[in-house]
């Protein structure tokens, strides 16, 4: 790290994906010369995980969705490695990385997100085991090769999410646009699909439903001829074959189910990375980061935690472990939140903001798609709202092409999209009490 900012502070941000990248911007246009960033990664390209349905399908290029950090970094001056880290030392307020070598700090924000754990199920996962992941983008582009070799001879697909998986969009997602490249290849025919979950119903996406999304995912399950098997535990799965027990309301196994397939691909349930596991007091049994209201860990003052790495609890008790999912949104709203803590903290204040964790998600169909809106994402709601249009497919496409414009530029967020946002009603921070007595003054 730079010798000559040694004297400030030290802010490490700890990964390099949407929400450590967003981060990283915003907290060093924030500090303003009083302390110095960087970044810990443990790769040196950010990947735009939401178009990760569309590469495994043909319909993007992996370096499409990909962009190099280190020179947008340094044009930031923002210190950056991508050796990543084997361990957190909280009471040393260090990291230690995989080279050996360790970076200190006086703040620390994870945002690493989550370890993939498809070795609790047997035969899960693309590392030896039958079936395909879009979880990370190598994994969808090695999907994309696995899709051409079966779509020359096509047989049943099975799609969905495991026990204990937290984020269900992309499954989805996943799903629909199969249908749509099928029906574009004239062999959605021969292809037999299913969907698996372990949601107590379609459409429950871990949040209990917002809006109507039940009646709206399982209408275009049935128009697009897609079973599916809700309350779902995928027992194992071998070449060919994905063995899953269908749950009843008291948990005992309702019935089992033997589901062929030729093209089958599974979202795992996640866990917190080794660098922090078992780190008492940091984060709970499952390696999740713990944080208080203002994104900001209990037990070590200075570390603060965002996206998919952090503890929330569920929405409730569900037939089958179901996860909450941490959207896109939400998590730029933990990144402002935690900016506005840090600059205080740097000011000898105590932190006070809180994010809103609100929701916006965009999921495409392939030719149409469905769009929520969840203020809170977490119920109960102020706005809970979706809708269905040929018109979301193209938003995808323009968010993504605008998301990845700001990372290449090394912006988190343009004035002119806060400007937007708030005309929607969408706000990142919570207003206190003590901004309320501001605005009255």
């Amino acid at each position: 790290m730079a010798k000559e900012q040694s004297a400030l502070p030290r802010i490490v941000v700890l990964g390099a994906g949407l929400g450590g990248t967003i981060a990283a911007y915003e907290l060093k246009a924030a500090v303003k010369g009083r302390a110095s960033v960087s970044v810990v990664s443990d790769s040196a390209v950010f990947s735009f995980l939401p178009s990760n349905p569309w590469v495994a399908v043909g319909w993007r290029e992996a370096d499409e969705v990909q962009v190099e950090l280190a020179p947008i970094f340094a044009r930031k001056n923002i210190d950056f490695t991508s050796v990543g880290a084997t361990r957190v030392h909280p009471q040393e307020n260090r990291l230690e990385l995989n080279d050996g070598t360790s970076v200190a700090y006086d703040y620390l924000v994870i945002a690493t997100g989550p370890e993939l754990a498809y070795d609790q199920i047997e035969g899960l996962g693309p590392d030896g085991g039958h079936t395909v992941s879009i979880c990370q983008t190598d994994h969808a582009k090695a999907a994309a090769g696995v899709f051409e070799s079966f779509a020359a001879n096509p047989g049943p697909i099975v799609v969905g999410a495991v026990q204990g998986a937290s984020c269900f969009g992309p499954a989805y997602e996943f799903a629909m646009i199969l249908d749509t490249e099928l029906r574009r290849r004239k062999i959605r025919d021969k292809v037999p699909m299913t969907f698996v979950t372990s949601e107590p119903y379609i459409g429950h996406l871990g949040l209990d439903g917002v809006g109507d999304t039940k009646t709206m995912i399982e209408s275009a399950f049935r128009d697009r001829h897609i079973k599916w098997i809700t309350n779902a535990k995928v027992a194992k799965i071998e070449p060919g074959t994905m063995h899953v027990e269908e749950v009843g309301e008291d948990g005992a196994v309702r019935s089992n189910h033997d589901l062929p397939f030729g093209f089958a691909m599974m979202l795992p349930s996640f866990r917190g990375i080794p660098a922090v596991m078992d780190i008492a007091g940091l984060v709970n049994p499952k390696g999740f980061v713990i944080i208080d209201k203002h994104q900001r860990n209990p037990a070590y003052g200075n570390i603060f935690g965002l996206g998919v790495c952090v503890a929330i609890a569920p929405t409730g008790p569900t037939p089958v472990p179901v996860g909450v999912p941490k959207t896109g949104f939400m998590i730029e709203s933990m990144v402002t939140a935690i900016t506005a803590n840090i600059s205080n903290m740097l000011d000898g204040k105590e932190p006070t903001t809180e994010a809103t964790w609100n929701a916006v998600c965009l999921a495409d169909f392939g030719d149409d798609g469905f769009v929520f809106v969840a203020q809170p994402q977490i119920p109960p709601r102020n706005v809970n709202w979706s809708a269905q249009g040929r018109w979301v497919h193209y938003a995808k496409i323009a968010f993504e092409k605008y998301f990845l414009r700001k990372i290449r530029k090394g912006e988190s967020e343009p004035f002119y999209e806060r400007l937007a946002l708030e005309a929607m009603g969408l706000r990142k921070l919570k207003i206190t009490q003590t901004d309320q007595d501001s605005v009255e003054d």
